[in-house]
């Protein structure tokens, strides 16, 4: 197949009144900088119209190519479909909702070529949100700064243009895709951001909800742990066990000498019961980090796995 220059992601969850206008809009500023593109909707399980909407786009040949999931499985899973489905050099995603704005397109792409970045990501610096959700926001974005060593502004902007090889071997699932700058520059690729605009959302309903920011700081738990001992995570299960099983050991040896020698009894030292179960949750942390490093291996070993399932997809 001919190589696509670039490959827009979208993904959609109950946005039919948006997607004509979104495409009209993307359509405009892609044809004016290459007319070599292609734009792929994936449809998160939508309980609207949205799909024959993209279907009648799709056959209309506007190099549209709609991949639709047999239920929701999230924004992160729908992004993951988006790279795999994608042919283009460089992979630009952005929200179906109208706030990202495609004229920041050329931008993007612009500080992607100009400064030689593997990914730039959009910083919604003027946000048309609600005061809660900005907040939010705030709070995940220090958080997030101060879990891993990236720093961007704006962690949960959609609207960022990648190059192909950063999403080769790029693994999404829950609320991920928050922290692919985080993933990605852990891999030591170079991250950069510009600023974008951001608009009020003017049709359907947001799909942000207090549970996605559970879920996401969570997913930051994992992703902290992954960026720091996912090669051997035998140094954090190992670490803590050898640290309770010397101190355990020690209390425990500390205790018997004074049976031995001044005989003291233990029966009623309950320092003595704590002592054995520090020993022993310290030797199930140390047989924890080793079967966490064989299943590592397996990990890797395994064949690829998606976390989708998709019902069709029409090109």
């Amino acid at each position: 197949m001919t190589k696509t220059a670039v490959s827009i992601v979208i993904p959609v969850y109950n946005e039919e009144e948006n997607i004509r206008k979104l495409h009209t809009k993307l359509s405009d500023v892609l044809l004016a900088i290459t007319g070599n593109y292609e734009i792929i909707f994936v449809d998160d399980g939508s309980t609207d119209n949205s799909f024959a909407i993209l279907n009648e786009l799709n056959n209309e040949g506007n190099s549209v190519k709609v991949i639709k999931f047999r239920r929701n499985f999230g924004q992160s899973a729908a992004l993951s479909a988006g790279f795999d489905y994608s042919k283009g050099d460089v992979i630009i995603t952005m929200d179906g909702d109208l706030q990202n704005d495609p004229a920041d397109i050329p931008k993007l792409l612009d500080e992607l070529e100009e400064d030689d970045y593997d990914v730039v990501c959009g910083w919604r610096f003027d946000r048309a949100d609600t005061k809660l959700k900005k907040s939010f926001s705030r709070i995940a974005n220090r958080l997030r700064r101060s879990f891993t060593a990236e720093d961007i502004h704006d962690s949960g902007c959609t609207l960022r243009a990648y190059k192909r090889e950063c999403i080769a071997d790029l693994e999404l699932y829950g609320e991920m895709h928050r922290y692919i700058p985080a993933l990605l520059l852990w891999k030591g690729y170079k991250i950069g951001e510009v600023k974008v605009r951001h608009h009020e959302r003017k049709y359907g309903t947001t799909k942000y909800s207090w549970r996605r920011v559970v879920k996401g700081f969570l997913d930051l738990i994992v992703v902290t742990f992954w960026q720091r001992f996912s090669r051997r995570p035998i140094h954090v299960f190992g670490g803590f066990g050898l640290i309770l099983c010397i101190f355990g050991g020690i209390v425990s040896l500390y205790l018997v000498m004074q049976r031995l020698f001044f005989n003291m009894s233990l029966a009623d030292r309950p320092l003595f019961i704590v002592s054995i179960f520090m020993v022993l949750v310290g030797v199930q942390f140390i047989v924890s980090g080793v079967l966490a490093d064989i299943m590592l291996k397996v990990y890797y070993g395994q064949k690829e796995r998606k976390p989708y399932l998709v019902e069709v997809v029409v090109e």
